[in-house]
């Protein structure tokens, strides 16, 4: 299977070529269906032999000794390399230091423990998602296009996460960029906020703008890498980066990793450039659940995890990631307290579990990252699905003022809805909890690791997160689950639990929600955290940056095991504070909530307008956009055209100038000459007769004429 790793994006591609082109005229519901889900589910039973055959030692020695040109096997690093084709090749490149080299750039896909985990989260959720996607989209026009445009995404997140080198996961980053603008806008003509104005489509442009600014920093980080060491290979620059730590400038290893970082902070919906994610609830829940929760949106913590090694090189560059991290983590996490369209709770609290993520990246515990990378992709899809169920059910209903009661109607939704529910506010034994626990323990600075390794004043933040957190999802649960039913009763009629088709993928990830967490249980609680053994390999190389031994190493023992445990306990108390919370004010005490607002209006205003974030940007950089384009419409009209005018009229009245000198002067000259030419016609016309004797006496005239001016002359001398 490691042989064929190269067919496992190919296969989404080929779904999206046949239901892209065939789909709509000469292909059915049931056959568009087949196509899209078979080679999804290919592309998870390959990627699942892959997997296995990486983890064998025995068929990855094999794979080693039989390899041929273009493949590369590190048993040591666990890591597969194909090379299907020469992409790009300049000699006599040059870089920062004026040293030539050639640059030789191949199409190449690698396999190792980094990239396998979130290769079976992306093949294995995505075909979940795709399965309930026959019933939510069941009844919806374009149903072809949006599973090609599916099986598109899935093609190029694949392409991201299996990439060898820079040019390649910018290949997939562009394309998951261009599926999400896709998607988001899949119903273009429909109207996604009312209070705004905003369209579907405005939103899939939205998301499209702020990701390309993103980008942008991530491709000047790729050239300054190229300019730096010469390659754009992961394995080779990770190498060079390690066996040159501290010999190369911390200016421009700061550079390289912050440029990279504004690439992920695009991608992954970080301060400042995460206002695109709440308004990308705009396409289909499904989309939601795929894209903007479990696979699109962990491409930039993926990213960091692959490039690590430049990363950790630079405290002040992980310091940064840690605190835009832990800020958005505890922004976002307010945010969410006052949304009440269901899924606009959901994309806050992406936006916050995300930050907790490169939290964990920013200290050094790129494992940790990676962990609740996984566990949220279960739970979060889940919940995703679960709130589609529901709005499904109340025929596209999203307000939760209007729901409640729903527990009673939809007890298979509100069962698994729960468990994801109590798996983020970090309930102990559900997965939430153990990979959470893992990030606030690092993040609380005990561990020593490379590069920055947290700090208390982080664990605080990051504890307060967790109980916002807790507080946000139970007022989603009690407000749509509880109480009595608030929808009107045309819409109360028709709901129902969702068919079998959406609730076995719910029950799957329910299940995963529950015990997806065990395979990352920490030393202190009896456990060997299995998955950060695993993902080991993978980060090898911070073992020469790390002080004192490997990059995040513990022994859990006297006050370390008793700092962890009271950590531990503190944030599990936070949520479950945050549960109770939210039981008085919206089971016990629902007239709290009034209260409450009335009681600090502009407070809570400023919460449910989100920070005023959107009109600040609208008021700034938009309206700075609008300033600068009627400014530049001004200096056109006035300066560019208003010279291009001026030209004209000089140019008119030059005419107008040689006109009058032309008709006035050189003409009546002319004329003038004419005239006169033809009066004397006239004149001597008369002396023309024909007749001699008219002639001879003209000459004794003219004789006479001159004999006698002759005399006159003479006698006047």
């Amino acid at each position: 299977m490691l042989k064929l790793i190269w067919l496992i994006p190919l296969l989404p591609f080929a779904g999206f070529v046949v239901n892209g082109l065939l789909g709509k005229r000469f292909l059915s519901r049931r056959v568009v269906a087949t196509i899209a889900c078979g080679t999804v589910l290919a592309a998870f039973l390959l990627s699942v032999g892959a997997v296995w055959q990486l983890n064998d030692a025995d068929m990855l020695a094999r794979a080693a000794a039989s390899a041929g040109p273009g493949v590369e096997v590190n048993l040591e690093q666990r890591r597969y390399e194909v090379t299907l084709w020469q992409w790009l090749s300049v000699g006599e490149a040059r870089d920062s230091a004026g040293r030539p080299f050639d640059l030789v750039v191949g199409w190449g896909f690698q396999l190792d423990p980094l990239a396998s985990l979130l290769l079976l989260v992306v093949t294995g959720v995505g075909f979940l998602i795709h399965i309930y996607s026959l019933g939510y989209m069941a009844h919806e026009e374009g149903f072809a296009r949006f599973f090609s445009y599916m099986n598109l995404f899935m093609g190029m997140m694949l392409v991201l996460v299996l990439a060898a080198n820079f040019l390649v996961m910018f290949v997939g980053w562009e394309g998951v960029g261009l599926c999400s603008y896709l998607l988001i806008g899949f119903f273009y003509q429909r109207p996604f906020d009312l209070k705004s104005g905003l369209t579907c489509a405005d939103a899939g442009r939205k998301a499209f703008l702020v990701n390309r600014i993103g980008d942008f920093g991530f491709l000047l980080g790729v050239l300054l890498i190229l300019m730096t060491f010469g390659s754009l290979d992961f394995s080779t620059v990770t190498e060079m980066a390690s066996a040159q730590a501290g010999l190369l400038p911390p200016a421009l290893m700061t550079l390289i990793a912050v440029l990279l970082f504004v690439g992920a902070t695009g991608k992954s919906a970080q301060i400042p450039l995460f206002v695109w994610l709440p308004d990308a609830m705009a396409g289909p829940t499904p989309v939601s659940a795929l894209i903007h929760a479990a696979t699109m949106v962990t491409a930039g913590v993926y990213m960091v995890c692959r490039t690590s090694a430049l990363f950790a090189a630079s405290p002040a560059a992980m310091i940064t990631v840690a605190t835009i991290g832990m800020a958005t983590a505890v922004a976002a996490a307010i945010m969410g307290l006052a949304q009440n369209d269901i899924k606009k709770v959901l994309a806050y609290s992406t936006v916050s579990q995300l930050g907790y993520m490169f939290v964990a990246a920013g200290v050094g515990a790129y494992g940790a990252a990676m962990f609740h990378l996984m566990t949220h992709a279960f739970f979060k899809a889940l919940l995703f699905l679960g709130a589609g169920a529901v709005i499904h059910s109340l025929s596209g209903e999203q307000d939760m003022r209007r729901m409640g009661g729903m527990r009673r109607i939809m007890p298979g939704t509100f069962g698994v809805m729960l468990i994801a529910s109590l798996a983020i506010a970090g309930v102990p034994g559900l997965a939430g909890f153990f990979s959470k626990d893992e990030i606030l323990w690092r993040a609380f600075g005990y561990v020593q690791g490379p590069g920055f390794s947290g700090h208390p004043v982080l664990w605080a933040l990051g504890a307060l997160a967790a109980g916002l957190t807790a507080f946000y999802m139970f007022r989603l649960m009690f407000m749509v689950f509880w109480g009595q039913p608030r929808m009107t009763d045309d819409v109360r009629s028709h709901a129902h639990e969702a068919p079998r088709v959406m609730l076995v993928p719910l029950l799957v990830l329910a299940v995963l929600a529950a015990v997806g967490g065990y395979v990352g249980v920490p030393a202190a609680l009896g456990g060997a955290n299995r998955l950060k053994a695993y993902l080991a390999p993978s980060f090898t190389h911070l073992e020469n940056l790390a002080p004192g031994g490997p990059a995040g190493s513990a022994i859990h023992h006297g006050e370390a095991l008793t700092l962890e445990y009271g950590l531990m306990a503190v944030s599990v108390a936070m949520g479950l504070a945050g549960i109770l919370l939210a039981w008085l004010f919206y089971v016990k005490r629902p007239d709290l909530p009034g209260r409450f607002t009335r009681l600090v209006p502009r407070s809570y205003t400023f919460v449910a307008e989100k920070f005023y974030v959107d009109e600040l940007y609208r008021a700034t950089v938009v309206g700075g956009f609008f300033l600068m384009t009627r400014l530049s419409n001004w200096f056109d009209r006035w300066i560019v055209d208003g010279l291009v005018n001026l030209i004209r009229h000089v140019t008119v009245a030059s005419a107008h100038v040689s006109y009058f000198f032309d008709r006035y002067a050189v003409d009546l000259l002319v004329n003038a000459i004419g005239w006169i030419t033809r009066g004397l016609f006239h004149l001597f016309r008369r002396f023309q007769t024909g007749l001699v004797q008219t002639y001879a006496a003209g000459m004794v005239f003219g004789l006479f004429v001159l004999v006698s001016l002759y005399l006159l002359v003479s006698a006047g001398n």
